[in-house]
This record gives structure tokens, C-alpha cells and sequence, in this order.
């Protein structure tokens, strides 16, 4: 806008300075113009009004102009306001919050999911393990293992889940770190929610992806954790999302169960908001 009104006051000054060099180039060339026409000082004073009535309607033109604009500046400010407290109003009435409860399993994944994932090369639903490559575990499924963990959750705020996905995954043991991230090939990791008829809770599923020799996992052995953190996205039924984490203490299993499952009991979990509730476009 301001460069807009710069360029209009630029052009009437051009104009103006042009327009009075005509008439005061005919004053000083008056005589000459007596010559050629006896009523030079008629043409003189004609042209001086015109100059005057030129400047004083361009003036008057860019004074309309330069409000008009700021009308429509503050206008569409405060459309834009207006939408973005709608928009705001909006998500703090219908985002959704989880709490994870009961007990968490970890268990291997079935071979007919794994096999899909190895097919359709696409790993919508899985994790794995922090510099791994991708391309390797299609090239080598057979120096991965394949486990799933399930966690069952319930709304404590908020309205009905649509989705949740996983941006990382941290389980800690002795001071050591093992992270689960998404692949280069996916934009978010996503997790089945599954919903048990005869314990009426929701489940959480998400599959990871370790490597046979990994210290992460041994489903000969009870695999104890000290804390598992778990960066998570919610999206409500009507499309508001949070971001948060939330970090999970439990009791590690005492013995492992015939299938292998490892049962972990949730003592407590907290779920901290990293990001205001927003409203996803799709």
C-alpha cells in the first residue's frame, strides 16, 4: 500500500511540474505567442486554472484512494480476526485428550500385518528404530523383528477420537535411550485404535520395527523399562488436533506369558499439551 502510494504521488508531481512548465513557458515566451495569437493572456490564464483545477482534483482523488484502501486494510483485519476467534472458539470446544490405563502389552506382530507391510512397501502403521534405514528392512525382512504395542486409553476430556499418530517413541532402561521414529517415507506414524467388546476399553496399536540383535527387545527374556515417553498427535472426531507427550510408569512384568507377551501394569500416566488445540485442514 505504501509503495502503491508513493507511485500515484510520484505521478501527479510529474504531472504537475509538467503542466506548470507549459504555462510558465508561456510567460516567458509571451511576446513571441503575442504574435501568433492576440489573446495570449486568456490562453495564460486559462491554462494557470487548468492547472489548478488538475492539482486540486488529483488531490482530492488520492485522498479517496488512500482511504479507501485503509478501509479495506482495517476491513479485511478484522475479517481476519474475526475468523481466526472463530476458528479458536472452535478447537477449545471439541479437541479430545487421552489417558493411557490398565496395562500395556508387548507382544509380536502378526505375520499376515507383516507381510502387507513387506508387499504394499508402505509402513503407514509402523516404526522402527532410530538410524535405520528403510530400504534395508525390504531388502532384509529377515534380519528384523517384527513386535506391536498395545495400550488401552480412555477420553478424559473432550469429544470422540478420529485418529491418533505417533511422532516418537522413547523407552528408557538403565540410563540408555532406545528411539523409535517415523519413516523418511511417511509423514506421520499412524496406530490402529481398537476397541475390545469384552473389556469395553479403547486400545492403541502401534508396530515397531527392531533389528534381530537389538538389546531393545528379546521375547526369550522379561524386557524391563524404566519409563517409556511417547510423543502423540489427537484428532478429535471434528478435526482438532493436540500435540503433547505423555510418559508412562507401570510395573514390569515378573514372568513373560506363553506367547511371549510381555504385560506391563500402568501405575500412572501423565500427558503433557506441547501445542494449543488447532483445527486440521485435509
Amino acid at each position: 500500500m505504501k509503495r502503491e502510494r508513493n507511485i500515484i504521488i510520484t505521478v501527479m508531481a510529474i504531472a504537475s511540474v509538467t503542466v506548470f512548465s507549459i504555462a510558465l513557458t508561456m510567460l516567458i515566451f509571451g511576446d513571441e505567442l503575442e504574435q501568433m495569437f492576440n489573446v495570449i493572456g486568456i490562453r495564460v490564464a486559462t491554462v494557470f486554472v487548468a492547472f489548478a483545477s488538475f492539482c486540486s482534483s488529483t488531490l482530492f482523488a488520492l485522498l479517496i484512494l488512500l482511504h479507501n484502501r485503509s478501509v479495506l486494510k482495517i476491513n479485511d483485519d478484522t475479517n481476519k480476526r474475526a475468523e481466526l476467534f472463530r476458528e479458536l472458539q472452535f478447537a477449545s470446544a471439541n479437541y479430545s485428550i487421552i489417558e493411557f490405563m490398565d496395562r500395556m502389552l508387548i507382544y509380536g506382530e502378526s505375520e499376515r500385518y507383516v507381510n502387507r507391510m513387506l508387499e504394499r512397501k508402505s509402513m503407514m502403521f509402523h516404526m522402527f528404530e532410530d538410524k535405520t534405514k528403510e530400504e534395508d528392512i525390504y531388502a532384509h525382512p529377515e534380519d528384523y523383528r517384527y513386535v506391536s504395542v498395545k495400550i488401552p486409553f480412555r477420553v478424559i476430556e473432550g469429544k470422540i477420537i478420529s485418529s491418533i499418530t505417533f511422532d516418537k517413541l522413547r523407552f528408557e532402561r538403565n540410563g540408555l535411550n532406545y528411539e523409535f521414529i517415523t519413516p523418511p517415507s511417511q509423514t506421520e506414524s499412524r496406530a490402529f485404535l481398537l476397541y475390545n467388546e469384552h473389556t469395553k476399553r479403547n486400545n492403541v496399536i502401534i508396530n515397531l520395527i527392531i533389528k534381530k540383535d537389538s538389546e531393545f527387545y528379546d521375547p526369550e527374556k522379561i524386557n524391563i523399562f524404566s519409563k517409556i515417553k511417547i510423543y502423540i498427535n489427537i484428532t478429535s472426531l471434528l478435526g482438532v488436533m493436540v500435540e503433547g507427550n505423555s510418559e508412562l510408569y507401570f510395573t514390569n512384568p515378573e514372568q513373560i506369558e506363553g506367547d511371549g507377551t510381555n504385560t506391563y501394569r500402568i501405575n500412572s500416566a501423565n500427558f503433557t499439551l506441547t501445542e494449543m488445540p488447532k483445527i486440521v485442514k485435509r
